[in-house]
C-alpha cells in the first residue's frame, strides 16, 4: 500500500464515533480500518481526496483528543477542497461540528471557514476562488511574504 510522505494522526477517545463522524461531515472515506479481538478501532485510515489521514486512539500517556484535556490542541487539521465551501461548511454543520470562523473569503484567494469537531479538533476547510500574486496578497494582507520555491 502506498502512502503519501507525510500523514496526519488524530487522536479521539472514542475513535469508532470519530470515524463516522468524518465520513458525515467531511466526506473522508475509510481505506483501512483495523479492530481488536474486542472490536475497538485499533487503527483507521482515511482518505479525502489525494490525502490520507490516520485515527486512533490515545496510545500513551502524552497522546490525548482536546475533549480529554480541556480543549486544548496543539494542532490543526486543514482541508484544501475544489468545491464549493458554503456547501461544505453547511455539511459540516448538520453533522454537529461548531462553526466558529464562518465562510469568509481570505487575502490569499482562498474562501475558509473553521471548525470544532466532535471532539474540539479545529478544522480549516478552504478553496481557492482567485490566484493571487505574492505581491498582491502583500497588499491586502500587510505582510511581508517569502516563498523561496515558488
Amino acid at each position: 500500500m502506498a502512502r503519501p510522505g507525510l500523514i496526519s494522526a488524530v487522536i479521539y477517545d472514542d475513535p469508532k464515533a470519530a470515524v463516522a463522524w468524518l465520513e458525515r461531515a467531511f466526506g473522508f472515506e475509510v481505506t483501512l480500518l483495523v479492530e481488536d479481538d474486542q472490536g475497538r478501532l485499533a487503527h483507521c485510515e482515511m482518505t479525502h481526496g489525494e490525502s490520507t489521514l490516520m485515527i486512533g486512539s490515545p496510545w500513551h500517556e502524552r497522546i490525548a483528543s482536546p475533549g480529554m484535556v480541556g480543549g486544548k490542541t496543539t494542532q490543526t487539521v486543514h482541508i484544501q477542497l475544489d468545491g464549493d465551501v458554503d456547501a461544505h461548511c453547511a455539511r459540516a454543520r448538520a453533522a454537529g461540528a461548531v462553526i466558529f470562523a464562518e465562510p469568509e473569503n481570505q487575502f490569499y484567494g482562498d474562501r475558509t471557514y473553521r471548525c470544532h469537531d466532535l471532539e474540539g479538533h479545529i478544522w480549516t476547510v478552504a478553496a481557492s476562488i482567485e490566484a493571487v500574486s505574492i505581491a498582491e496578497m502583500e497588499a491586502r494582507g500587510g505582510h511581508k511574504i517569502t516563498a523561496p520555491s515558488a
